[in-house]
């Protein structure tokens, strides 16, 4: 019997950050700093990436001008070792 493969569903994040010159999606889809996806920003400051990620429960973290953002819209967050929280994406 053939493998089923997982379909991955896109996942659009977003952050208002008007004055900031670069922000980076970061989390353990993309091994955190490793290969951080740079977001793209709108003229009204806010800045998204689309991602597509099969079923399951992602950390995340935004990097802005070099300096880590908890996502504010997010209402699920996990402890970090780092003293602060990771953001936490359920995909269903």
């Amino acid at each position: 019997m053939a493998k089923k493969l997982e379909t991955a569903r896109k996942q659009t994040f977003r952050f208002s950050a008007p004055t900031a010159t670069s922000v980076l999606l970061a989390g353990d889809f993309t091994h955190w700093q490793q290969n951080a996806i740079p977001m793209q920003k709108a003229r009204d400051g806010l800045w998204t990436a689309t991602v597509a990620l099969p079923a399951g429960k992602y950390h995340y973290r935004f990097i802005v001008d070099s300096e880590w953002h908890d996502d504010p819209e997010c209402t699920l967050r996990s402890p970090n070792p780092y003293g602060g929280e990771n953001m936490v994406r359920q995909v269903a």
